[in-house]
C-alpha cells in the first residue's frame, strides 16, 4: 500500500512546499542542450501559455510538442502512461497490482512490428520525435531534481521514460458499453425489457431481442469480472490518452458545425467546435502551435497524445465529436468441464492463449499473473466452478486498432482527398468536420466498425462462434457530406445518419437526445451573415428546450404547494444563466420529477437497473401525469428554500452549479496542500443546452463536464480565430497558467489564438531553444 508517512506530513509538507515553491515557475528562456533533435528549434511561449514552436523538420516540430506537453503536464501524462502499461505497482505499492492485471490483460498480443509497419513512415518518424521531446524533458528533470513537478517530490517517485512501442501496446480497458448489455440482459429475465427504453431509448429506432442461445437467467454482474474493479486507490481514475475519453454515457458528446463562406459576414467560412470533457480534474486538452517547412498546425491535443486533435492548418481548420459506433461486444464462453482452460468454439473445444505478467511491486515481492485471451479478445471473467467465462471483443484490441498516429496523420494532410489516408488510422468513432482555404467545408464519419456473423450489439452473445466477428470496416463505409447545400452543416451527438441509411449498415443505436443539435440547426439556419462572434455566442448558449418543454406542463391550477413555483416559472426564459433564479428552481424541479418518475413506473425488482430516465421519456410520460408534476414543483420549491433561502430574488443557479478543479490525487493531503483548488464561480447550463455544462455525480449539483476547451477557426484569416482552455495550459500551481483562463472561462471570454509569425512575436512572453546534444542526436 501507499506509505501514509508521504501523504500525511504536517509542516513538513508545507515546508517541502514552500520550498518547492522557489523552484522554476515559468518556461525558461535562454538555451538547452536536448537528446533526439536534428536540428535546432525555438520555443516562443505567449502570454496566454501558448508554446509555439518552430522547427527545421516535421519530426522535430513534434518532437517540441513532447517536450513543452512534459513541461507543462509532465505528471499528468505520466500517471496515465504508467497506468495504461501497468506499471503502478511498482511505484504505488501492492494495492496498485489487481489495476495493473487489468491493464496488461488488454495490452497488445500481436505483432507490434507489424503494427508499426501499418503507419506511414512520416507519420511514425513525427510520433517517434513526440515521444523523444518527451523523453528529453524527462532527461531534464532527472539530471536536475529541482525541474521536477511538486507531485514527484511528495509521492517519492520519478517518471517513467517512453517507447514509441507502448503506444501500440497499450489499448485502455474501459467498460465501454458492456455495463448496457447486462443491464438490458438482466432486463429481459425480469421480463422488463422494455424498462431499457427509459435509460437510454435506441436511436435509431430498433426492437430488442435476446440473442439466440443466451441465457439471461444467468447473466449478472459477476460477468463482467475484472471491469468492475473499480478506480484507482488513491483517487480518482486518470484520463488516458485515447482519443474518445471515457465520459458518462449519457453526457459524452461534442458541438461542431461548419458555415460556408456564402453564409457568413466575411465570405470565408468558419468552423466551431466546443469538445465535451470531464470538468474538475486535470485539463483534458493542452495548445501548442507547430510549424516546420510543410507543417503549420495549432490547436488543442490530448496530453500524451502526438498531434492537434482540434484546431487548424495554414490550409484547413479541423474539429470533432463523437459518433456512435458500438465497438465492443460482451460474449459467454463455455468452459470445458474435464478442462477450463478450454471453451467451446466452433463446434469443437480451443485452448485459452495464456500469458504470465510479473508486476514488480513496491515494498514487496513481485506478483505473477495469468492473462487470457480468446479468440474474440481478452478474458475478463473465468470461473470453472460455474463452466463460464466472458470475454470482451472491441476494436481497440484488433490489429491495427491502436488511435496513437491518427492525429499525426491528419496534422500533416494538406486538403480534404489527402485527410482520407489518414483516416485509415483512426478507429475511434467520430464525426470529423472540415473547412478550407478554398471555401470548401466538409463532414466525414471516421472510424472502425466490427463486422458481427450475427447479432446487433446490443445484449451479450454466446462465444461459441456463432456471434464473432469477421473483421471491421473503416470510414468508407460511413456517411459523408462534402459542401451542402444549405450552406452549414452541425453534429451534436444526434442521430445523423443520412434518411434511408440502410438497416443492416446501422453502426451502433446510443445516438443522444437532439436537443443541442436542434438549437444549433435553428441559428444557423436563421443567420445568413453568421460570424465569428455568433458562433461564440452560440457556444455560450444556455437557452434549454427541455425546459420550454417542461415550461409547458405546468399547471393551470396548480396546489398551493405549486403555485410559488408556478408563478416564478411561467414567466422564465427557458435559459440555464447562471444569475438565473428560475434556472435553479427548474433544475431542483427536474430532478425530483425524475426521482418520481422512476418510483412510479419501475417495480421494485428492477430499481437498481433502471435509475435514470433519459430527458424524452420523462417529458413523454410527466404529460400524462399532472398531479405528478404538480407534486414535484411543490417539493422542488421546499428543496430550493433550503439549499437557497427563503428569498426568490436572491437564487442563483451558478451558485449550486459550481466549477472546481482539484488535483486528481488531492484526498492525499499533501497534495491538496500543493495544489490548490481552483474554485469560487458557478456556471449556467446543463446536460441539454448547446453551452453543456452537465452535473457531476452524486446527489450534489457541482459541474461535472462540459465543453473544457472552445474554438472558432475564421478559416483564411488565421489570427482572427479565438479559443479557451479551462483551466490553462500548466499544471503547476506557481506558473500564472495554472488558473489564467478559469474566469475567462465561466464568463465566456475568447482569447486570441495567434498564428501568424508576426502576431505570435507580437505576443511572446518568453523565447527558448533546444539545441542537438554535441556528439549526435
Amino acid at each position: 500500500m501507499l506509505d501514509r508517512r508521504l501523504f500525511l506530513l504536517g509542516s513538513a509538507a508545507t515546508a517541502l512546499v514552500s520550498v518547492a515553491c522557489r523552484g522554476q515557475t515559468a518556461p525558461a528562456s535562454g538555451s538547452v542542450q536536448v537528446e533526439g533533435l536534428s536540428a535546432p528549434i525555438e520555443i516562443i511561449d505567449d502570454r496566454w501559455g501558448v508554446p509555439h514552436i518552430r522547427a527545421q523538420t516535421k519530426a522535430d516540430a513534434f518532437f517540441g510538442q513532447g517536450y513543452v506537453v512534459a513541461r507543462d503536464r509532465l505528471f499528468q501524462i505520466d500517471l496515465g502512461h504508467r497506468r495504461e502499461l501497468g506499471r503502478m505497482a511498482e511505484a504505488f505499492g501492492p494495492d496498485f497490482a489487481k489495476h495493473d492485471a487489468v491493464a496488461r490483460l488488454f495490452h497488445y498480443r500481436g505483432n507490434l512490428n507489424a503494427e508499426l509497419a501499418r503507419v506511414p513512415d512520416e507519420v511514425r518518424a513525427c510520433v517517434a520525435g513526440y515521444v523523444a521531446g518527451i523523453n528529453a524533458r524527462i532527461a531534464e528533470v532527472e539530471k536536475d531534481p529541482a525541474l521536477l513537478p511538486l507531485e514527484y517530490r511528495i509521492l517519492g517517485v520519478m517518471p517513467l521514460r517512453w517507447d514509441i512501442r507502448d503506444l501500440v501496446r497499450a489499448r485502455g480497458s474501459a467498460i465501454g458499453n458492456a455495463d448496457d448489455e447486462i443491464r438490458r440482459a438482466k432486463l429481459a429475465s425480469l421480463g422488463l425489457l422494455e424498462l431499457d427504453a427509459v435509460v437510454a431509448p435506441l436511436r435509431p429506432a430498433w426492437k430488442l431481442e435476446v440473442p439466440a442461445g443466451l441465457d439471461v437467467s444467468k447473466v449478472s454482474d459477476t460477468d463482467l469480472g475484472v471491469l468492475q474493479i473499480g478506480r484507482l486507490p488513491f483517487g480518482p481514475d486518470t484520463p488516458t490518452r485515447d482519443p474518445d475519453e471515457q465520459l458518462d454515457r449519457s453526457q459524452a458528446g461534442s458541438n461542431a458545425w461548419t458555415v460556408a463562406g456564402s453564409r457568413t459576414a466575411t465570405g470565408r467560412p468558419i468552423l466551431a467546435n466546443d469538445p465535451h470533457l470531464g470538468i474538475g480534474g486535470f485539463g483534458p486538452r493542452h495548445v501548442a502551435h507547430l510549424t516546420a517547412p510543410g507543417l503549420d498546425v495549432i490547436g488543442g491535443g490530448a496530453p500524451g497524445l502526438a498531434g492537434i486533435m482540434q484546431g487548424h492548418t495554414d490550409r484547413f481548420a479541423f474539429g470533432r465529436t463523437n459518433f456512435h459506433i458500438d465497438q465492443q461486444d460482451l460474449f459467454v464462453l463455455e468452459l470445458d468441464p474435464n478442462d477450463p482452460e478450454r471453451y467451446r468454439h466452433n463446434g469443437g473445444w480451443k485452448r485459452f492463449a495464456r500469458f504470465e505478467d510479473r508486476i514488480a511491486v513496491k515494498g514487496g515481492p513481485a506478483e505473477t499473473v495469468v492473462l487470457r485471451h480468446a479468440e474474440q479478445g481478452p478474458v475478463v471473467m473465468h470461473d470453472p466452478a460455474r463452466g463460464r467465462a466472458t470475454v470482451i471483443g472491441s476494436i481497440g484490441m484488433q490489429a491495427g486498432g491502436s488511435g496513437s498516429f491518427a492525429m499525426v496523420a491528419i496534422n500533416l494532410s494538406r486538403d480534404w482527398n489527402s485527410l482520407k489516408e489518414a483516416f485509415k488510422l483512426h478507429p475511434s468513432p467520430t464525426n470529423f468536420h472540415y473547412a478550407d482555404v478554398e471555401g470548401n467545408h466538409g463532414w466525414q464519419v471516421i472510424g472502425f466498425v466490427p463486422q458481427r456473423k450475427k447479432g446487433d450489439g446490443l445484449m451479450p452473445v454466446p462465444g461459441d462462434g456463432r456471434y464473432d466477428w469477421t473483421g471491421y470496416r473503416d470510414f468508407r463505409a460511413l456517411p459523408s457530406e462534402y459542401n451542402p447545400a444549405k450552406g452549414w452543416f452541425a453534429s451534436a451527438n444526434q442521430n445523423n445518419l443520412p434518411a434511408g441509411w440502410p438497416r443492416d449498415r446501422i453502426p451502433a443505436f446510443s445516438f443522444r437526445d437532439p436537443y443541442r443539435y436542434e438549437r444549433v440547426a435553428d441559428v444557423l439556419a436563421s443567420q445568413p451573415r453568421h460570424s465569428v462572434a455568433d458562433s461564440v455566442a452560440l457556444q455560450f448558449d444556455t437557452l434549454s428546450t427541455p425546459a420550454k418543454q417542461f415550461l409547458a406542463l405546468l399547471p393551470k391550477q396548480p396546489s398551493a404547494g405549486a403555485a410559488a413555483a408556478v408563478r416564478l416559472l411561467a414567466g422564465w426564459d427557458a435559459r440555464l444563466d447562471k444569475e438565473s433564479g428560475a434556472a435553479a428552481l427548474y433544475e431542483i424541479v427536474w430532478r425530483n420529477l425524475s426521482e418520481r418518475m422512476l418510483a412510479a413506473i419501475v417495480p421494485e425488482r428492477a430499481s437498481d437497473l433502471v435509475d435514470e430516465i433519459a430527458p424524452s421519456e420523462l417529458l413523454r410520460r410527466a404529460a400524462s401525469r399532472p398531479a405528478m408534476v404538480d407534486a414535484a414543483l411543490a417539493s422542488g420549491w421546499s428543496e430550493a428554500q433550503r439549499l437557497l433561502g427563503p428569498d426568490p430574488a436572491k437564487w442563483r443557479w451558478g451558485k449550486l452549479h459550481q466549477v472546481r478543479i482539484a488535483h486528481p490525487l488531492s484526498s492525499i493531503p499533501a497534495i491538496a496542500a500543493a495544489f490548490p483548488a481552483i474554485e469560487g464561480e458557478g456556471s449556467g447550463g446543463d446536460s441539454y443546452t448547446v453551452m453543456a455544462r452537465w452535473l457531476g455525480g452524486g446527489p450534489g449539483w457541482r459541474t461535472g463536464g462540459g465543453a473544457s476547451y472552445v474554438q472558432v477557426i475564421d478559416v483564411g484569416d488565421w489570427d482572427k480565430s479565438v479559443m479557451l482552455n479551462l483551466p490553462g495550459q500548466s499544471n503547476d500551481p506557481r506558473s500564472r497558467h495554472y488558473r489564467d483562463q478559469y474566469a475567462p472561462w465561466i464568463k465566456g471570454e475568447m482569447q486570441p489564438m495567434t498564428f501568424s509569425r508576426a502576431a505570435v512575436d507580437a505576443a511572446a512572453a518568453t523565447r527558448a531553444t533546444l539545441m542537438p546534444k554535441a556528439g549526435g542526436q
